[in-house]
């Protein structure tokens, strides 16, 4: 089970809603990867006004917990305002915290998230910021009130999967007890794996799905990638050796001695 801010889901796979090419695709690739959180930029549909309203309608039939994000802000003080009003609309203190840093890259302005982080932590909301791998920053999220975090594997659409493993890895290591989901970067359901036999909690995904050819089978595929990487977390992954390990004992194995002259 996956638990945040006190709510257990039984999918450790989180979707984002847009992009997709029709509403069909976008309900039917929900119920393939079995979704039960959804994440939902308050700008972009906002920007929609009435004719959004077969979104909200489509949502409430999938029976989702809604993520509202702060898409596309760029200051804490522009995000916070922007929380506050999802918190209106969508009648949840559940915030994904996005503060952009640059352009190019979509990253994140720690300076910005932690500040965002700490004034919406005080004021109820719970967050799950998005973050890049950085320990200092996860420190001060942490140190914020944020009971889970959302590190990239690599920027958002880009589909690179995890370009800085070993910072990963410490991560997960350094916060053994908080809740880790992968946020923006992963192109492939081997991705998805292999962050899952990483240890980490759950994986956000929108592009990877949402641009696939056909986002139903790609969301099926990375709900079986996610599933089975978080088993074999569970059930042990041996370390890798630089030299081979027999699986067959030598010792005491029979020597046969071949009689040329048959």
């Amino acid at each position: 089970m996956l638990t945040l801010y006190g709510k257990s889901f039984n999918s450790r796979l989180l979707l984002g809603t847009a992009q997709y090419p029709s509403p069909s695709s976008l309900k039917q690739a929900v119920e393939a990867a079995g979704a039960e959180i959804v994440t939902v930029a308050l700008r972009r549909e906002s920007s929609r006004a009435r004719t959004g309203q077969g979104f909200w309608t489509l949502i409430e039939e999938l029976g989702c917990k809604v993520l509202p994000n702060t898409a596309g802000c760029r200051t804490a003080k522009e995000a916070i305002a922007t929380a506050k009003m999802a918190r209106e609309l969508f009648g949840t203190d559940w915030v994904k915290l996005e503060v952009i840093a640059n352009d190019d890259t979509l990253q994140p302005d720690l300076f910005g998230l932690v500040e965002a982080a700490a004034a919406l932590a005080g004021e109820g909301f719970e967050v799950l910021p998005y973050t890049t791998e950085d320990l200092s920053a996860a420190e001060r999220l942490v140190a914020a009130g944020c009971t889970v975090l959302m590190p990239w594997a690599a920027p958002i659409g880009s589909a690179r999967g995890l370009i800085n493993k070993d910072a990963l890895k410490t991560l997960r290591a350094y916060f053994p007890d908080i809740p880790l989901i992968i946020d923006a970067g992963i192109g492939a359901p081997s991705h998805a794996a292999e962050v899952m036999e990483m240890g980490y909690d759950g994986v956000l995904l929108n592009t990877a799905v949402a641009k696939a050819t056909d986002p139903v089978k790609m969301a099926a595929a990375f709900a079986k990638a996610i599933a089975a990487g978080r088993l074999a977390f569970e059930a042990g992954l041996i370390e890798p050796r630089d030299m081979a390990s027999p699986s067959t004992p030598v010792a005491g194995t029979p020597f046969f001695k071949i009689d040329q002259a048959s």
